[in-house]
């Protein structure tokens, strides 16, 4: 008979459950559990057991997430259903955690409220480049500097740059406010007609959705140009 040729996956073989996925997607990994969250970095269950149930066993005998970091990869890998891979992606896992806890605490919150701030910020990484590139800075409410975005690539004009460009990956940092910056190898910071032209229509959208452009500098090898100083952004 045919159906005697087709093999079955078991619960236990099968990866984490797709919902988690959907959800972490549409709601971010915040949104879970920590049986879920342990659930999708192991991804599959083991003798007879689904992930989940593997994940709820292991934190119960862990006494939680931070008895979890506490041990180590082989440790971790003689619990139930966990093994050598397993065990290496959750030592990793907690370990990027540990760092980024690390890293926040550890260094001082860079604050941008001048032109001077951006250019400290902008002339190592922009000024010697033989290319263009456009970056997005985004802002919390005390001008503390969130995320550093590179956008684009090629300068405004030759890589067609839109609003909606630059605005995606502020919205996604959850930006107060934004600084556009780019930098000029040609050793000029003076903007061009696109340069103004592409600020005036970034600070109209910014301004609708409630994260002003703070600033647009424009970066060269030996000083820097404010468009907010020469009264493009109202």
């Amino acid at each position: 008979m045919l159906e005697s040729n087709i093999v079955s996956i078991s619960d236990a073989q099968k990866p984490a459950r797709p919902d988690l996925r959907e959800r972490s997607l549409r709601y971010g990994v915040g949104a879970l559990s920590d049986q879920d969250l342990v659930a999708l970095v192991l991804s599959t269950g083991q003798n007879g057991s689904s992930v989940r149930e593997i994940a709820h066993r292991l934190l119960v005998s862990t006494a939680g997430l931070t008895g979890m970091a506490r041990m180590g990869t082989a440790s971790l890998a003689g619990e139930y259903g966990i093994g050598p891979a397993k065990a290496t992606r959750l030592a990793a896992a907690l370990e990027l955690g540990q760092r980024v806890f690390r890293e926040a605490v550890e260094e001082p919150r860079l604050v941008l409220t001048s032109v001077d701030d951006v250019q400290r910020w902008a002339r190592p990484r922009l000024a010697t480049l033989e290319h263009e590139e456009v970056w997005l800075l985004c802002l919390d409410g005390q001008n503390g500097l969130k995320a550093a975005r590179r956008v684009a690539q090629g300068g405004l004009h030759g890589c067609a740059l839109t609003p909606r460009d630059v605005l995606r990956p502020a919205v996604r940092a959850a930006a107060s406010a934004i600084i556009l910056l780019h930098n000029h190898p040609s050793g000029s910071p003076d903007p061009s007609p696109e340069d103004i032209e592409m600020t005036g229509q970034l600070a109209l959208a910014s301004q609708m959705l409630g994260m002003p452009l703070v600033d647009h500098v424009v970066v060269a090898r030996n000083r820097a140009c404010s468009l907010a100083e020469l009264g493009v952004i109202p």
